[in-house]
């Protein structure tokens, strides 16, 4: 017969469960301990790096920009008067002498006022002529009244010391004698009175005369000012150098203080740089100076900073201390570096692509095998065009990468191959 077998389904639903559980805790203990991993270190192409060494030593700080070649001699012939472009003699990029004439205005009006400007002077050098005549006829009068008034005082000053005489002696009357007194003392009021006419009148005569010749001065200096707008109706350079620019046209109507034309000594240039506002802060006039021309090296020193920034900017004027190399002309391109100071005994390494002087920044160190770069906390200090002071973080021989690692942010480890 058969015989009925015991039952184990009870077991193998246990069984199966604890497989289960077993299972969950090692899924999630594989998890928990991939969590906890750090992401692998990503590879960079060593060819594609800038790395450097940190040195100790002696670094001269630096600042560069860019600039153009400008003369120092520049003058600008503006119009002394209103007039019209008559004919251009000259274009720019000729070579000019002080007496060279540029171009010719014309001026109908200008003419006549010269014209006018004469005839006003004849007519105050007249005045001034027949003035002078009048008064001395004046003069000449009050001088033969005043002579005449003194020979009346003369004679009866000597009358009355006549009678003076005469009365001692009784043969004049005191009436007589307090007569002729009387008329003495009379006629030397007169005298005096006359003395005091005559330089009154010549003093008078001194300032008509002054009077006219200040009005004859005054149409002379007239005269001479339209002369000499005339004669600038004839633009003339005024400088030797180049005709750089003229920018009228002929035919056309200028007004006074208008440019006619500017004229700049080639042989003399300065270079214009311009300079980041947060670089040349520490630029003093004075400072040593380099201009690169593409044809060669320019020694010079800053002889201007411009006080104002433009667009980010700050103009700095070098003087050149060396000749001009062959090709140099106004408005050429040139690079321009200028030294700050000289640093001894300072820990320096090449600037990197990011970062201010004054600050902190991360820069991956190369280890010493070569085959991976740790992320490193570095505090810069004073910085120049190519190298920048190392206050803290790295050590004298340490290599380091200056290009940009921006694309590795999210890592503190790379691999180099």
């Amino acid at each position: 017969m058969d015989i009925a077998r015991p039952s184990n389904a009870r077991q193998k639903q246990i069984r199966r469960v604890l497989i289960a559980a077993v299972a969950i805790g090692v899924v999630a203990s594989v998890s928990v301990a991939l969590a906890s991993l750090k992401p692998a270190a990503p590879t960079v192409d060593t060819a594609t790096l800038w790395p450097d060494t940190v040195k100790r030593g002696p670094m001269v700080r630096q600042v560069r920009g860019l600039g153009t070649l400008v003369p120092e001699d520049i003058r600008w012939i503006p119009a002394t008067t209103q007039g019209r472009v008559e004919h251009i003699l000259l274009r720019a990029g000729t070579p000019v002498t002080p007496d060279s004439i540029i171009l010719q205005l014309t001026n109908p009006e200008l003419d006549q006022e010269v014209q006018d400007a004469e005839l006003k002077l004849l007519a105050a050098d007249a005045t001034l002529a027949n003035l002078r005549v009048q008064v001395q006829n004046d003069l000449l009068l009050q001088r033969a009244a005043s002579a005449s008034i003194d020979g009346d005082y003369n004679k009866a000053k000597m009358q009355a010391e006549m009678n003076e005489a005469l009365a001692k002696s009784g043969l004049v009357s005191n009436l007589q004698l307090r007569q002729s007194q009387v008329d003495a003392e009379q006629l030397l009021v007169r005298h005096t009175i006359a003395q005091e006419q005559l330089a009154s009148r010549d003093e008078a005569g001194r300032a008509q005369i002054a009077v006219q010749q200040s009005m004859v001065d005054q149409a002379r200096a007239l005269l001479a000012l339209r002369q000499h707008q005339r004669e600038e109706l004839s633009v003339h350079a005024g400088l030797s150098g180049t005709l750089q620019l003229v920018p009228v046209e002929e035919g056309q109507q200028v007004a006074p203080g208008t440019n006619l034309a500017r004229v700049a000594n080639p042989g003399r240039l300065k270079a214009e740089i311009k300079i980041a506002e947060t670089q040349a802060k520490d630029i003093q006039i004075g400072q040593r100076a380099s201009i690169d021309t593409r044809n060669g090296l320019i020694a010079g020193h800053v002889t201007r900073l411009d006080p104002s920034v433009q667009n980010g900017t700050r103009t700095i004027d070098v003087s050149l201390d060396e000749a001009l190399p062959k090709g140099a002309v106004p408005d050429l391109s040139v690079d321009g570096t200028i030294e700050l100071e000289r640093l001894d005994d300072v820990l320096f390494v090449g600037r990197p692509a990011f970062g201010q002087d004054q600050s902190t920044i991360g820069m991956f160190r190369i280890d010493p095998a070569g085959t991976t770069a740790t992320r490193t906390q570095v505090t810069l200090g004073r910085m120049s065009v190519n190298t920048v002071e190392v206050l803290s973080g790295l050590q004298s021989g340490d290599k380091v990468i200056l290009s940009d690692m921006s694309a590795w942010d999210g890592f503190d480890h790379v691999r180099l191959k």
